[in-house]
């Protein structure tokens, strides 16, 4: 590739921006990923942003070392020595290398384990548990029953809530879950499940085993209670689900 190209002269489809947005930041080069840093070029022989990335990394890597190495404590003055290098580019790069370095060293925080309908109705309380409308919700599982998120999908009326099945998969396979716990309120405080509820719950046991993403539960809260339909019903002996 001749690096002294404007970005824009490149084809759409193999320009950085897009490129990563396509196929994910670890398929781009180091010289693309700081272009992307970069935003603009110029410097000595009026470089693209590819190419002034690719200068900056020739300069950094002087003496045989490893740039990225370098990179990790680089500073402003060096950074800002390299010429088309100011104030700006030099500041996004090191924003941009201390964010990575922070990431790199926090450990993912411990996932809740949802292992009984009480820690799942605990863990929808606050979006359920009071409110004056009905709402959907969904508790997203990994493999080992551990909490990835929740996700309030629907929002109705003080009497009923509307949720359509393929809305409810189509957001579980979104985020990746394994696992799955569907639960709504009654604003009434009553814990009777309704025809609608049982018919609801019998389509998306079957739509699991279908899609091989098993419904747990289906929970019922309001007015401080909660109610399990797997304990309540024998909808998951009619329609098992996958383990």
């Amino acid at each position: 590739m001749t690096y002294s190209l404007r970005v824009t002269d490149i084809p759409i489809s193999e320009r950085p921006r897009e490129r990563l947005l396509a196929n994910g930041a670890k398929h781009l080069t180091t010289a693309e990923l700081m272009a992307i840093l970069l935003g603009t070029g110029q410097g000595a022989g009026k470089l693209s942003a590819i190419g002034l990335g690719q200068h900056i990394l020739q300069q950094l890597s002087q003496h045989g070392r490893d740039p990225l190495v370098i990179l990790r404590d680089v500073t402003p003055a060096e950074l800002m020595k390299i010429p088309g290098i100011g104030p700006a580019k030099a500041t996004t790069i090191l924003a941009a290398i201390e964010l990575g370095k922070r990431a790199f060293a926090t450990r993912p925080l411990e996932r809740t384990l949802i292992d009984s309908p009480v820690a799942a109705a605990a863990t929808l309380s606050h979006e359920l548990m009071w409110q004056p409308q009905e709402r959907f919700a969904v508790i997203l599982l990994d493999v080992k029953n551990r909490l990835l998120g929740t996700q309030v999908l629907t929002i109705g009326t003080a009497t009923e809530t509307l949720a359509h099945p393929g809305e409810i998969f189509r957001e579980v396979i979104r985020q990746g879950a394994t696992k799955v716990i569907v639960a709504h309120n009654h604003p009434s405080g009553s814990m009777e499940p309704s025809q609608t509820d049982i018919n609801l719950t019998s389509q998306l046991l079957q739509g699991a085993q279908f899609l091989n993403v098993p419904i747990l539960d289906h929970l019922i809260l309001g007015n401080g209670e909660h109610l399990s339909l797997r304990e309540t019903t024998n909808l998951w002996e009619l329609y098992p689900q996958p383990e």
